[in-house]
């Protein structure tokens, strides 16, 4: 038996205990899907932080340290006023809301505020967030195949299947609860991980001065934070896209749920301080890890695998098996919530209020494990095929959803005169512009990120509509 095994089966072991031991609240709706709103403020940072961070910050962001060097930490500044903003702005009034309205989905709290009698709103909401997340659930779980299959010996097919069934069976066995506390390790592990491998790899490379010397000598543009478009129309455009990959923390509803499932409102202070920290200090390392990693392996064809590199060549086989295993972990905590978030959708929001069936909360809550278990297994149905329309979806999944919300959920919050049909249009306006921006014009403005011009449209058209009907 290899570490990695041996350390994968020890991380087995503790994720179902957890899922036993969350198992108590999944016999409700407000159990299955928000445990509850129980949780204490360590729990919601690391999961708010570990659902929308993952894979991508583990992998994709120390490619992109490796790729472009210091331009990345423009990520890091715009991950951080995003998140701050979530916090600071968005956190505790949505929990008010969420509470005053007893609300269990995103959804819910619209509804409620804007009067949505006629449910368009909240169908609307559905819609997006089933297509959206569908499709991303089946792209990470082509992730999680290809992960398993490259630190074992099993194929892509049966890594699939073997992946796609653990994060289904503890998400089924406990519910919400059990994947923030999921998070919570796994959000540890990454913690630790991304300040000991940059460390390591720094010392690697014979010091902070050494590694910066073998950058500049390798190329000068990657110490500059222009990066390699230099000071000009391109240079400006990546920066400020860098900056914008935080918008969507405002408005995701599978951030913006964890909000809602703390304990009290008192205690998402506490909470923010942490999230916020732990981030910083996640970013951080992600792309400093990136670029100790391009010091000493340039010229690998795949920067996002710079980091797995880095664990197998600087550390033991056990501590090796360790980060590789948090990294295939963290592939799968991002499902896991995306999986709740769909059944969520379709359960409360779409069968209940939508459809009012009458059912008991302990067999809506059924309803809720049986179509976690759907949706999971059309995720693996795709992911089997390797579509790659799947991929071609994922390439908005975040900003679609959060030009789809965001903008809404802050007007809201902050502008009283918004009206049902300013937040229909806003929405509506918003997501497809952000689709619409990627298909035709993303290419031709320099890759500009489809969140700007998508939170843009979405804001404009809220406010316009709703001045409109108040003039009537």
């Amino acid at each position: 038996m290899t570490a990695t095994t041996s350390v994968f089966g020890v991380y087995l072991l503790i994720l179902f205990g957890l899922a036993i031991w969350s198992r108590k609240e999944t016999t409700s709706l407000s159990g299955y899907f928000l445990a509850g709103k129980k949780l204490p403020p360590w729990v919601v940072a690391f999961s708010t932080n570990a659902t929308g961070e993952s894979g991508w910050l583990l992998l994709g962001l120390t490619g992109m340290g490796y790729a472009v060097g210091a331009q990345a930490f423009w990520v890091v500044a715009g991950e951080m006023i995003g998140i701050s903003c979530a916090w600071l702005l968005i956190s505790r009034k949505l929990k008010r809301k969420a509470d005053q309205c007893d609300a269990i989905t995103v959804p819910d709290v619209l509804a409620d505020h804007f009067n949505d009698s006629r449910h368009v709103l909240r169908g609307i909401s559905v819609l997006i967030i089933v297509i959206m997340v569908g499709a991303y659930v089946a792209a990470q779980m082509v992730a999680t195949g290809k992960a398993f299959s490259g630190f074992t010996d099993m194929t892509y097919t049966t890594s699939v299947v073997f992946g796609a069934s653990i994060i289904i069976a503890y998400t089924l066995v406990g519910g919400y609860k059990a994947v923030a506390y999921t998070d919570l390790l796994q959000g540890v592990l990454m913690l630790l991980g991304l300040i000991i491998v940059p460390l390591v790899a720094i010392d690697a490379a014979g010091g902070w001065q050494a590694m910066i010397e073998i950058l500049r000598q390798d190329d000068p543009t990657l110490l500059s934070f222009w990066g390699p478009p230099g000071e000009s129309l391109e240079g400006w455009v990546v920066i400020i896209s860098f900056l914008a990959i935080g918008i969507p923390f405002i408005g995701v509803p599978q951030l913006l749920v964890r909000f809602m499932s703390a304990r009290s409102e008192q205690s998402l202070v506490p909470a923010g301080i942490i999230s916020i920290a732990v981030i910083l200090c996640f970013d951080i390392g992600a792309v400093t890890a990136g670029m100790a990693g391009r010091a000493l392996f340039p010229g690998i064809e795949d920067p996002e695998g710079i980091l797995p590199l880095l664990s197998t060549e600087l550390f033991p086989p056990l501590i090796a098996g360790v980060l590789l295993v948090v990294v295939v972990a963290a592939i799968m905590s991002t499902v896991d919530s995306l999986l709740l978030l769909a059944s969520s959708a379709v359960v409360r929001d779409f069968l209940q209020k939508i459809k009012k069936i009458n059912r008991s909360d302990h067999t809506l809550a059924n309803y809720g494990k049986a179509i976690t278990l759907v949706v999971g297994l059309l995720g693996v149905a795709f992911a089997l095929k390797q579509s790659p329309l799947v991929f071609w979806f994922v390439l908005f999944a975040w900003s679609g959803l959060g030009a789809a919300f965001g903008p809404v959920v802050l007007c809201m919050l902050f502008y009283p005169k918004t009206t049902l049909n300013g937040a229909i249009a806003g929405m509506v306006g918003g997501f497809l512009t952000s689709i619409i921006w990627i298909v035709f014009f993303k290419e031709g403005a320099y890759g500009l990120y489809e969140i700007i011009p998508g939170f843009i449209v979405g804001l404009t058209l809220i406010f316009s509509v709703s001045k409109f009907e108040s003039r009537e």
